[in-house]
């Protein structure tokens, strides 16, 4: 028992010393782990044999990250990705296995040994592709995207490469010997006996049970473990759900991870599902961790040594290879920039169905224990240089893009409106439609393409252009416009745009959005006539509601909501006084603060009394305000206020 302890001790520095590391230097968690694993292993030799096995046990953290890929798709979602999963994913495991077959073949190697070697090699790692595209916030891009569409047909491809295999078996390797050809059986699952007919019935039918068991009976399953309220049970409840799949997968010699893939995305719809993934997560994390770090550790440097300068060749090779078939499916399929350059490197390593396959093969006297070993260390070899090519992506290749980007022209534009406005992000795409929607001619400017070009396909005409520069606001007709409205996200373009349209147009009002409160100074200063916070009426909102929920009566709410914001907007041309009289960036002066503490008691000094109306606190329900109520509120909470003040 003291060497499990101390050997889980190790892992766990490993892990914890150099993923932080990695990640500050902006290398990626999985690098990380990959060092990890070749320091405590091949390195230093804190780690031997051990490994192999503790990898197998690992590879279940890429079945658990499955699930939640499932849980995250709907399967109304998975139909409409049918196109790239099938046409993409298809097309990239049988031309990539095919062109590394022919290359086997051209330098002597049998065709079934070739076609095992492609079919093996063509595959890439869902784990480290995943992990790192959620890491650096890709995974919602087209390259992205469609990542995901070819590692879910490539482990969907496994099913049919576990029976393709065993029928290239070598007659040179095979052995007579009896207990090894019921070995080579017992490898493919406990129905390998039946007949190949019947064998089908089994698989369909498993598959079946899984998509009917996650429909039909999770639902009162969990129900009946939540109603004991023992956070425990459920997250027991959901690893036996997901352990139980992927054996029963296992048993029919399947994918574990395609069966619990199939229940995740039954389950997307469940009231269960976030439960189920804040579960599952930290298993998934710590799994794959460990998996990564045995990969690192695995590698034979002695094998390494011996065959350098081969291992090196292959593995770039295949990278070559990989990367060559995807960048041409990337055209075929009209997948444009970055995002073609994403989904060609993301894919271009190899994968850790790669281990299982070879190790298969060997089983099913396909390959040679030579032969496997070799490609052992190129599986593990492009996995470990996988995250240094998402490295180049987002270093080297990304910015070049987005520095085109921004140096193409601007658009041409055909009408000009009434309203100009610039940003059509979050913030100022709701306000274009509010005035559209109400007959107001609008000009909107902005400078992401993406951003113009998905607000197209919904009918919102939008152009590409900085407007920052004042030939382009010439050209958008600010001239003839009644009103300016700056939406853009970066604060310093923000300041720098107001200035500008100040300067050249003083009589044309501008409304600004801000960021913050030193913002909303800054752009006042600037020129700006009208400041908006971009979060602030949305916070206000919230905790209206909040106060409702906590039993102050609806109209109660209303009433403190709007004491709020009166009294911060009675102070705040103090307090923007106080900053401009301030030298400090941040403008948090100590005659600031005090002004600012004094607002806050302002704030609870108007919480404190209700107003004399005709509605009371605890009536059941409200009517709405007669005309002109607002005034007359007004008024009275000035008056109230007098006398509270007068009173003090």
């Amino acid at each position: 028992m003291t060497a499990y302890f101390i050997q889980a001790f190790i892992y766990l520095s490993a892990a914890v010393i150099m993923v932080p590391l990695a990640k500050r230097f902006g290398l990626g968690s999985v690098l990380g782990y990959l060092i990890a694993g070749v320091i405590i292993g091949p390195v230093i030799g804190l780690v031997g044999e051990e490994t192999q096995t503790l990898q197998h046990f690992a590879e279940f953290g890429v079945v658990m990250m499955l699930f939640l890929v499932g849980l995250e798709l709907e399967p109304r979602m998975l139909w409409q990705m049918r196109h790239r999963l099938i046409g993409l994913g298809g097309l990239q495991v049988a031309a990539t296995a095919a062109v590394i077959t022919a290359i086997a073949m051209s330098v002597g190697i049998d065709w079934r040994v070739g076609l095992t070697v492609g079919l093996i090699l063509c595959l890439s790692s869902t784990a480290i592709v995943l992990q790192t595209l959620n890491e650096k916030g890709l995974s919602k891009t087209e390259g992205g995207r469609s990542a995901f569409s070819v590692l879910l047909f490539q482990d969907i491809a496994v099913i049919p490469m576990l029976a393709l295999i065993p029928l290239l078996e070598m007659p040179a390797l095979s052995s007579t010997d009896a207990q090894s050809i019921a070995e080579a059986h017992e490898s493919i699952g406990l129905l390998a006996g039946l007949s190949n007919s019947l064998y089908a019935v089994v698989v369909v039918a498993a598959i079946a049970a899984v998509i009917l068991a996650g429909h039909y009976l999770t639902r009162p399953l969990f129900r009946y473990v939540a109603k004991a309220g023992l956070r425990e049970v459920f997250t027991a409840a959901t690893l036996m759900l997901v352990i139980g799949i992927a054996a029963l997968m296992s048993l029919v010699g399947l994918s574990p991870a395609l069966g619990v893939f199939l229940a995740g995305v039954v389950l997307a719809n469940s009231e269960f599902r976030h439960e189920l993934e804040n579960n599952i997560e930290p298993f998934k994390g710590l799994l794959l961790g460990l998996f990564f770090i045995t990969v690192g550790a695995g590698i034979n440097f002695s094998i390494l040594a011996d065959n350098f300068l081969l291992v090196i060749a292959i593995t770039f090779l295949l990278i070559l290879v990989k990367a060559f078939v995807l960048y041409l499916l990337a055209i075929a399929f009209k997948i444009k920039g970055s995002d073609r350059w994403l989904l060609t490197l993301s894919l271009a390593q190899a994968g850790e169905f790669g281990f299982v396959l070879l190790a298969f093969s060997v089983q099913n006297h396909v390959l040679s224990p030579e032969i496997s070993d070799l490609l052992l260390l190129v599986v593990a070899m492009s996995m470990f240089l996988s995250p240094a090519l998402f490295i180049f992506f987002d270093k080297v290749l990304l910015p070049k893009f987005e520095k085109a980007s921004n140096d193409r022209e601007a658009d041409k534009i055909e009408e000009t409106g009434d309203v100009l406005i610039a940003g059509s992000g979050r913030f100022g795409q709701i306000v274009n439609r509010l005035l559209v929607a109400n007959g107001v001619k609008t000009t909107v400017l902005d400078h992401e393409v993406q951003q113009i070009e998905v607000q197209r396909t919904f009918g919102i005409k939008s152009y590409y252009g900085d407007a920052t520069q004042p030939g382009l606001l010439h050209t958008a007709g600010i001239e003839e416009a009644t009103l300016f409205i700056a939406a853009i996200d970066n604060k310093q373009q923000m300041l720098d745009m107001v200035k500008n349209v100040r300067q050249n147009f003083p009589q044309l009002p501008i409304i600004a959005r801000a960021y913050d409160e030193v913002h909303s100074y800054a752009l006042e200063e600037a020129g700006a006539d009208l400041i908006i916070k971009e979060t602030y009426y949305s916070a206000l909102e919230l905790g209206g509601e909040a106060l409702k929920h906590v039993g102050v009566h609806p109209f109660r709410a209303e009433q403190l909501k709007y004491a709020f914001l009166q009294t911060e907007q009675q102070c705040r041309e103090g307090l923007f006084q106080k900053w401009k009289e301030n030298t400090n960036e941040a403008g948090i002066s100590s005659a600031y603060r005090d002004l600012f503490l004094q607002l806050e008691q302002g704030i609870r000094d108007a919480m404190q009394y209700d107003r004399s109306d005709a509605h009371s606190r605890t009536e059941r329900g409200w009517t709405p305000p007669p005309r002109h109520y607002a005034e007359l509120l007004d008024e009275q909470y000035k008056k109230e206020r007098v006398n509270h003040d007068s009173e003090a």
